[in-house]
């Protein structure tokens, strides 16, 4: 089975978020399975410099946005296509916005251009290579791909999928923006690419996918109501024959406290010295006051509205008054950020703020940290819970999305049966936050009860093996296999 991952970025050369994690692992796991995996991404620089094992080139004439080369590449187990276009991806800054923060005003014909060419790598065009029987599209960025399938003969057309990995970015541009794609008119209807007047790219690829999927049950089911559909819970309650919600993998030859290079002392379920040791480095790195006994919270998040961390500045009071400290790794909307950086300066060695996106110090404070704060308004599926349960750092999580699939709340019930892994809320306020804080600083207090839960959650089989089978389980189910 030859199948496609389109997608804007892939671990490690490129990443802005929880995406890149799963296009760089997912695929991994599906060849252990027996499929034949390629990940189409764009050629920015980062992904150029980056790649191991080149292979052939091949020159794409009439491609959308102009001009292009498809390079074959490799980076450690994963097979690369590189899309390498210099005029549309060899810019400063990330993979959508410039240097000062600003979406690229021609990012309709950046991810156009790597929708386009994945169609044509399933076209019969070109002579003899390899052609996918299946196209994997992962959000918006992927979106226009099936749309250029269906402009294909049907004798010719690949199966495609589209997963949602957040549904509030949906790639909407003005409808002008159809002639430079190469869409004929006749698409541009509520019925194809039109969403409220504007060309939505993951409109398009929920319309004309054969099926679609997101990244947890839950938010499956979330996402066919008004208040999580963000203008297409319509379009996904008519699809919902159609839609899966399969909880994301982590990768766990990535995320290992027992071999992760980034610790100062590794560890596992049988013996947590290490992390102990990993607490106390992570306290003098930071600037906290290296006290063991001290409930250490820990953030690795875009500070943003959506996860909720508005809230932890209000609640995060309730930290300190039970003698606990927090750290905070991140970026994001201005005032979150401001505000974190300034709780910081006013209690030196309770709380630390660091800036930015640090994979070695991420791994770090998943390691040395007791707890992890997760409290999204939304959250699709969310790995850094997953990554927290690994590394025996108890999460503390809103129930919405994958946070309430992946995460037990610690009752006496689910104490008794060896089932609970972390704290959970309900409600979208700082008031409930404060409260779960103090549930969880209970249950530090309480060693024999807390090291059962850091044992629960490290216990648990988040790899990407089982989500893996229930994929090719649809890969068969869409190809008529």
């Amino acid at each position: 089975m030859r199948v496609l991952f389109v997608a804007s970025e892939v671990y490690p050369l490129v990443k802005t978020g929880g995406l890149a994690d799963v296009v760089g692992a997912l695929p991994i796991a599906l060849a252990e399975l027996g499929v034949d995996v390629r990940v189409l991404v764009p050629g920015y620089p980062k992904v150029l410099a980056g790649l191991h094992a080149r292979g052939r080139e091949v020159e794409l004439h009439g491609l959308v946005g102009g001009s292009a080369k498809l390079m074959y590449g490799r980076v450690g187990r994963l097979e690369l296509l590189v899309l390498d276009a210099p005029h549309l991806y060899n810019r400063p800054g990330n993979p959508y916005v410039d240097e000062h923060g600003r979406d690229f005003g021609d990012n309709h014909l950046r991810f156009g251009a790597l929708c386009h060419a994945a169609a044509w790598l399933a076209s019969p065009d070109g002579g003899e290579r390899w052609r996918p029987e299946l196209i994997h599209g992962h959000d918006w960025q992927s979106g226009l791909t099936p749309a250029y399938v269906a402009l294909m003969p049907p004798q010719q057309r690949p199966a495609t999928i589209t997963t949602i990995h957040n549904l509030a970015y949906q790639g909407v541009f003005r409808a002008e923006a159809m002639g430079a794609l190469g869409l004929p008119g006749s698409m541009f209807d509520i019925q194809g690419v039109e969403f409220h007047g504007h060309l939505g790219f993951l409109k398009a690829g929920l319309w004309y996918s054969d099926k679609i999927t997101t990244v947890s049950p839950t938010y499956a089911r979330q996402i066919q109501t008004e208040t999580y559909g963000h203008g297409l819970h319509g379009l996904l309650r008519r699809r919902d024959a159609d839609l899966y919600g399969i909880l994301n993998g982590i990768d766990t030859a990535v995320w290992d406290p027992a071999s992760d290079k980034h610790l100062p002392a590794t560890y596992s379920v049988d013996d947590l010295a290490g992390k102990r040791i990993g607490k106390r480095a992570l306290q003098l790195e930071l600037g906290l006051h290296p006290d063991p006994d001290a409930p250490l919270f820990v953030v690795v998040s875009r500070l943003v509205t959506m996860k909720g961390l508005d809230l932890l500045l209000s609640a995060g009071r309730s930290i300190l008054e039970r003698g606990g400290q927090l750290a905070v790794l991140g970026s994001g909307e201005e005032r979150l950020v401001d505000g974190f950086a300034h709780a910081a300066r006013l209690n030196p060695g309770r709380v630390a703020y660091r800036g930015g996106y640090d994979e070695p110090l991420a791994h770090r404070m998943q390691a040395g940290g007791d707890a992890i704060i997760i409290p999204s308004r939304t959250e699709p599926c969310g790995l850094t819970q997953m990554y927290g349960l690994r590394y025996g750092t108890v999460p503390v999580v809103r129930r919405t999305g994958g946070l309430a699939d992946s995460v037990v709340d610690t009752t006496p019930e689910t104490l008794s049966v060896g089932l609970a892994t972390g704290v959970l809320f309900n409600d979208i306020d700082a008031s409930a936050l404060a409260w779960a804080l103090g549930r969880t600083i209970a249950l530090y207090h309480n060693r024999p009860v807390w090291q059962q839960i850091v044992r629960n959650g490290m216990e648990q089989d988040f790899s990407w093996r089982r989500s893996a089978a229930r994929y090719l389980d649809l890969y068969h189910r869409v190809l008529g296999r």
